[in-house]
């Protein structure tokens, strides 16, 4: 499929998920827009949640793609800081990473809203996909 991040699924450990969130209802959206929201390449433990283990072994293969009306806008790496925080990190430095509200502590199953720091304010995504690359 053209949205995803395209990396070779005989690389990738079997724990490794394509999670699709879309942005969900909200003041400014009363529908949401399926047209705007990210791709993820992450690993998942069995309950639904970022495993930092496999994370920690494969870095690299941890993508995000931020799409909007339906476009790649960007694409970037998963990261966590020292203390367990986790980011999208799209180029050098802070600038322009994005901050997972309680990222590690939220369920990556159909339908469960994930929280994303953009611009000074967090956003909420639904969880719209999340399947084996």
């Amino acid at each position: 499929m053209k949205d995803r991040i395209v990396v070779k699924a005989q690389e990738l450990p079997s724990s490794f998920h394509h999670v699709r969130l879309v942005l969900a209802r909200g003041k400014d959206h009363p529908e949401g827009d399926r047209e705007e929201g990210y791709d993820l390449l992450v690993p998942l433990n069995h309950e639904g949640f970022l495993d930092p283990l496999e994370w920690k072994k494969s870095r690299d293969a941890c993508r995000v793609r931020y799409f909007r009306d339906g476009k790649t806008a960007r694409i970037g790496l998963l990261r966590r800081k020292p203390g367990g925080q986790w980011y999208f990190d799209y180029e050098l430095g802070d600038r322009d990473d994005e901050i997972g509200f309680r990222l590690g502590e939220e369920c990556f199953r159909l339908g469960e809203y994930i929280s994303v720091g953009r611009e000074g304010a967090f956003v909420t995504y639904q969880v719209a996909r999340v399947e084996k690359p």
